[in-house]
């Protein structure tokens, strides 16, 4: 491998192998290679998160066949998808044993090579539910411990609520991502501790009947205000009495879609005049990002809660973590992982690995390796020691062949098209992922034409939309929900935005009305990914100048978004 290196006073700057740019590789990450014994990366950060994330399907359902049991639950692998694919009950079940797809390892041909084989003939797990803590909540992914939940992603001990990602600890709930600990919320985001709430933004927590908050925190009965604290009765900032502030709010009723469309717009050009809380780092020291609480020396890590000596860390709110770098979702009591994907629970010593965790220990390039120790280039391995591709081996024919596999990844890489090399020390090639690059939330962060994504080395699934018969256009609904009936809930509705049909649930109308909420104009699917979207866009560092004492600093809010903004200091010495 051809690989520029010149060394600097900090490091050694490299030459990525994939998008050509030099990136720096610091003394201390050497440390951590070293510890961790696996070679220094040869893709930069932003690259190898993206490799990542094109094996990363968290939105994407479809109606596929179990090739167990075949009945037809909702799997994230679309029904052509070449792999062998059981629904969540078969997967954990008895009925088979991944042991039973055990073969050799052949050293005459690459490793990468060997692995596509396997990963196509194991089981793979078509839905991501935790069976035993999930009731009545099939139609989710990434999720455990829901009572009574529909199309949640990447959300945990939730009760009667639908159409979110990453929720926790919430009831009834509705339209709501990234808020913990919340009931009675609707279309909110990054909140946490609120109850009877709609269109928070931006950190509001500990908050009741409050509407279109943002930065706030301890406030009731507020409406359309940012940065406050402690404060209630107030509409645009401005206080007003108990008996004034419920007079004003009459003319804002929110039941109407007109009118609640209109006070989101007022709102949002109404946060503008206020600074904004620069970054979100709750008790955080010496650390670079954003969205970063309770954690210490880590850098370049977004979304993440009591992370401890770690780098280039994406969504990981269980602590402990302590000493991992390139990890992306899952975490709860990890250390020393590497080059990761959605991997967790109580596991240390992995890397390159996928869907892997729970009480895993030492395992290195395995597909849903689930609880064991010292694995190697395994498929949906639940449990079992010394395992290579499956195969069991004693401790000492393991340690022997391991090192060797290792040494042969190195003399015979994997060259995909576009002359990349992956020897040991790689994350998976792209061409490797179960799914087209436009069903991973990789999409979402480097947004790729299908032309480009082919050029990238990833696939592309040319969607098969299913004809809906729309029995009502979204502009035919009800403005009110007070005018909504009953019979809504037979009709088929077109979406705005893609044009899908989509059906108002029994629980959704029940909530809404109760909340005095407007029926929805877009379908589940496109105001998840809206939220999503908005999030993603959130995780970024934009160099800005502090309205008040001139430092520089960064945060994630453009000129446009926050044409008044201040550094940290000012801001608390100001707002808080």
């Amino acid at each position: 491998m051809n690989q520029e290196t010149k060394n600097t006073s900090t490091g050694s700057v490299q030459v990525c192998q994939n998008c050509k740019n030099n990136f720096t590789i610091e003394s201390e990450d050497f440390a951590f290679y070293e510890k961790i014994k696996v070679p220094p990366p040869t893709w930069c950060p932003g690259c190898r998160l993206q490799r990542r994330l094109a094996f990363f399907n968290i939105f994407n359902l479809y109606e596929r066949p179990c090739d167990l049991c075949k009945e037809n639950p909702v799997s994230i692998f679309a029904p052509d998808a070449p792999y062998t694919v059981y629904c969540p009950k078969c997967w954990w079940s008895d009925k088979w044993s991944p042991f039973d797809y055990a073969r050799d390892y052949d050293f005459s041909r690459p490793f990468f090579e060997q692995f596509n084989e396997l990963l196509h003939e194991v089981p793979l797990l078509g839905l991501n539910n935790d069976l035993t803590t999930n009731v009545n909540s099939a139609y989710n992914n990434l999720s455990g411990s829901l009572k009574d939940c529909y199309l949640l992603f990447h959300a945990d001990f939730d009760e009667n609520s639908s159409y979110g990602f990453h929720l926790n600890h919430a009831k009834d709930t509705l339209d709501s991502s990234l808020v913990m600990k919340s009931d009675l919320c609707y279309d909110s985001m990054h909140s946490y501790r609120n109850s009877r709430c709609a269109g928070l933004r931006s950190r509001v927590t500990n908050s009741m009947d409050s509407y279109f908050l943002k930065d706030s925190s301890n406030c009731q009965n507020c409406f359309a205000s940012a940065n406050l604290r402690n404060k209630k009765y107030h509409i645009f900032n401005r206080a007003y009495s108990k008996e004034g502030y419920f007079e004003e709010i009459k003319k804002w009723d929110l039941g109407s879609y007109k009118v609640y469309q209109e006070v989101k717009k007022l709102a949002e050009e109404h946060w503008k005049k206020f600074p904004p809380k620069p970054v979100q780092d709750d008790l955080s020291v010496n650390y670079s990002g954003s969205h970063v609480f309770q954690s210490k020396n880590c850098k370049e890590c977004f979304e993440v809660v009591g992370a401890e000596d770690s780098k280039y860390l994406l969504l990981l709110y269980s602590p402990p973590i302590k000493d991992c770098y390139d990890v992306s979702s899952w975490g709860v009591n990890i250390s020393r992982l590497y080059e990761c994907t959605n991997c967790g629970e109580n596991s240390s010593d992995v890397k390159f690995c996928h869907g892997s965790g729970i009480n895993l220990f030492d395992a290195e390039y395995c597909e849903l390796s689930l609880g064991g120790t010292h694995q190697f280039g395994c498929v949906s391995a639940r449990k079992g020691e010394y395992v290579i591709l499956n195969k069991r081996y004693s401790k000492e024919e393991y340690d022997e062949l391991v090192p060797k596999i290792k040494k042969h990844m190195d003399e015979m890489p994997h060259i995909d098209k576009k002359g990349r090399v992956y020897k040991y020390g790689e994350f998976f090639p792209a061409e490797m992922s179960p799914f087209g690059y436009n069903e991973t939330i990789a999409s979402n962060f480097f947004p790729l034409s299908a032309k480009d994504a082919d050029e990238g080395g990833y696939g592309w699934r040319v969607a098969e939309r299913r004809q809906h018969n729309i029995t009502l256009k979204h502009d035919a609904l009800p403005d009110h929900i007070k005018d909504a009936q009953a019979g809504i809930l037979k009709e088929t509705i077109g979406c705005k935005s893609c044009g899908r049909g989509f059906r108002v649930i029994p629980t959704e109308l029940d909530f809404l009305r109760k909340m005095n909420f407007p029926l929805p104009r877009e379908c589940p699917f496109c105001r998840i990914q809206d939220k999503f979207n908005q999030w993603v866009k959130n995780l970024r560092l934009i160099p800005r100048t502090c309205g008040k004492c001139g430092k520089n600093f960064e945060t994630k809010y453009t000129p446009e978004e926050a044409p008044h903004i201040l550094c940290k200091e000012c801001y608390n010495a100001e707002v808080v």
